[in-house]
């Protein structure tokens, strides 16, 4: 067949609306919607949304883009496969962005999730207007509804047969209601708190362990909240001078300076990082400690104060003296 002979297929196909793309697009926008605007992000449509833009609809613009016919696949392995590629394409674009120097996070996950959905779903329009208009894939949504009331509501059926369809109506009612309440009022779960250090690179290494005294060195420090709450914690950085006793097995702090102390307020389910300088102005010391309160800050000092911290974390350091 000539480009003469597939210009009135194109043309005719042009006119008809790919109703499930739409949708797809419809539900994209919805997602975003419901992540940025303040009113829609403290509902259950964020959940909700949220989850289907995980679970399902970059994998059914994928299908869509690699299946634009109607006898490619059936509706059930539609969906199946919807699910199942969408649960493989989500990790790999967040161990992509893993490599990037956005990183994981939410703004870059949904930029990249909602690029791939529209790249997709563009793809599934255009091949789909290559073919011929009774062999593009279209979801049949109202021959669906058509079906299924007749089903529900056939005058010829029996009373014990209606009332039947009225009780799996009210069944499927309850069940979507009862999913978008576990949803919408997740059971919590452990509250705890996330307290960490990295090197001057944001990485798990590098870390600043020998250097001049009186020298500025950097690390970064980070505090996730999963207290189910907000909560205003209070970071203290102290160097010390301590020693272990291999025999005893127990540790002495000698002496104890303090570095910095700083507050922060992290919302529930967010972190917080804060660049961090400091100095050690003493080649006395040999470890710099970190201690993390949340609202309760203990009045104590020394030793006492080291092991009241709500979390705590240490870098064994070796301070030179600092050239003359």
């Amino acid at each position: 067949m000539d480009s003469h002979d597939q210009r009135p297929l194109i043309a005719k196909a042009a006119g008809d609306r790919p109703g499930d793309l739409i949708a797809i697009l419809l539900a994209t926008f919805a997602t975003i919607s419901c992540v940025y605007v303040p009113i829609l992000n403290e509902s259950f449509l964020r959940i909700l949304f949220g989850v289907a833009m995980v679970l399902f609809i970059p994998g059914y613009a994928l299908i869509a883009a690699l299946f634009p016919a109607r006898d490619d696949l059936d509706g059930i392995e539609r969906v199946a496969l919807s699910f199942g590629l969408s649960i493989a394409v989500v990790p790999l674009i967040g161990l992509a962005l893993n490599y990037t120097p956005w990183g994981i996070r939410l703004d870059p996950i949904l930029a990249s999730l909602t690029i791939f959905t529209l790249a997709m779903a563009g793809v599934a329009w255009y091949r789909r207007l290559l073919l011929p208009a009774d062999e593009q894939f279209t979801v049949p949504a109202r021959e669906m509804i058509a079906s299924a009331r007749n089903e529900l509501f056939d005058p010829g059926a029996s009373r014990l047969d209606r009332a039947l369809s009225g009780l799996l109506v009210v069944s499927i009612v309850v069940a979507l209601a009862t999913t978008a309440y576990v949803i919408a009022v997740p059971k919590e779960g452990e509250h705890f708190t996330e307290f960490y250090i990295l090197g001057p690179k944001g990485k798990a290494a590098d870390y600043p362990t020998d250097f001049l005294a009186g020298s500025t060195q950097t690390l970064i420090i980070g505090v996730g909240n999963h207290e189910y709450r907000n909560v205003t914690y209070t970071v203290e950085a102290l160097a010390l001078n301590q020693t272990f006793d291999t025999v005893t097995n127990t540790s002495t702090i000698h002496a104890a300076a303090p570095l910095d102390q700083f507050t922060l307020t992290v919302p529930h389910n967010e972190t917080t990082e804060v660049i961090w300088n400091f100095t050690v102005s003493s080649p006395e010391y040999n470890r710099v400690e970190f201690l993390l309160f949340n609202e309760t800050v203990p009045d104590a000092s020394g030793a006492d104060r080291v092991g009241a911290g709500y979390r705590d974390l240490h870098l064994w350091v070796r301070v030179r003296p600092a050239v003359q």
